[in-house]
């Protein structure tokens, strides 16, 4: 009971001093989000889901892009549709220096190396390939999302980006849709699917507006996932593929401004499209320590509680960024104990 009762009192004192709550991932964009941080303006070329239920979706689309910093976490809210035949939403994020501006073909083998597929084929007899992306975006961790079977189940993969390749991640689990069905994985990452969206752009290739759409694909990225990430604005290229991650949709945010799907990944060049294929996430605010994991601006309890809680995973915890959980991140963290920069 003394445990039990101390669990109480601490959740009643955080709730007197006003503490933040936690966003819920159940794919919906609630009111803390504020307004969307892009729209799109293009019409799906990969289905136009009509269909309303929570679950399953006859098409894909990406609306509009809400986004917010918490507690250590970033948190997206992609609204639309994820069509549940095992499309790929894929979220390339650039957060540090380094990072690949065209996707190398030999990265972390993760989603039977769907990764690497839309990467260079490495072959000896063709020119260097893979997806470009705009000339000032390299990302430094992808993040995918696929959904669909019977039972229905989402199934989450993530996977870092060193400029230099290989990197750490992997398959982190499944769930399925809504608040009951969202998950939280032991590497601090979560999601959570509405699929239950009928309004938006339409089906084709023409311009179009996703404004007032509000339900689709939430994620929850730990900022200590971003190897040498500790403040500063994040930048987002999110994208439906094909099921191999081997067809790209015209469905891209920040949006391509009409135009019908760009096929092949390997021969993308977002650069060659007229504005940014990203969208910008503020984090002005953020911890100027990476040990810093709830991103409180303290090194504390909380933090080497985490830590611990994470002991041998890789995410949530791996301050240096090598893929594990280890008595170097803990040394790491009891070294900067205290207020960051202090």
């Amino acid at each position: 009971m003394r445990n039990k009762t101390s669990l109480m009192f601490v959740a009643a004192l955080a709730v007197a001093s006003g503490a933040q709550a936690q966003v819920v991932l159940d794919g919906v964009a609630d009111k803390s989000y504020g307004p969307a941080v892009v729209v799109s303006n293009t019409q799906t070329a990969f289905g136009d889901a009509a269909q309303g239920t929570i679950d399953y979706a006859q098409g894909s689309e990406l609306d509009a892009g809400y986004a917010k910093i918490e507690d250590g976490f970033l948190y997206l809210m992609l609204a639309g549709n994820l069509e549940s035949n095992f499309n790929k939403l894929e979220i390339f994020i650039d957060a540090v220096d380094g990072g690949q501006n065209q996707l190398r073909g030999d990265n972390l083998d993760v989603d039977f190396n769907g990764l690497n597929r839309m990467g260079d084929d490495l072959a000896t007899t063709k020119v260097v390939e893979g997806l470009l992306f705009d000339a000032d975006f390299s990302p430094d961790i992808w993040v995918s999302l696929t959904c669909g079977g019977s039972p229905f189940g989402v199934y989450f993969n993530y996977a870092t980006l060193p400029t230099e390749g290989a990197g750490t991640g992997g398959y982190q689990g499944n769930g399925g849709a809504g608040a009951a069905g969202a998950a939280t994985f032991k590497s601090g990452f979560g999601f959570g699917l509405d699929n239950s969206n009928v309004a938006g752009v339409g089906g084709g290739c023409e311009l179009a507006d996703g404004t007032g759409v509000s339900t689709g694909v939430e994620v929850r990225i730990p900022l200590s996932a971003i190897p040498g990430y500790t403040s500063g604005d994040l930048k987002v290229c999110a994208f439906i593929n094909g099921g191999g991650h081997d067809y790209l949709s015209n469905q891209v945010l920040g949006a391509i401004g009409g135009g019908c799907n760009l096929a092949e990944p390997r021969a993308v060049n977002f650069e060659a499209i007229p504005g940014s294929q990203y969208f910008v996430v503020s984090n002005s605010g953020g911890s100027n320590c990476p040990a810093d994991i709830d991103g409180n601006g303290s090194v504390d309890a909380a933090d080497l509680s985490s830590l611990l809680g994470n002991w041998g995973g890789s995410g949530t915890g791996d301050i240096d960024g090598n893929g594990a959980v280890d008595a170097a991140d803990l040394s790491s963290l009891l070294g900067a104990w205290g207020a960051c920069g202090t």
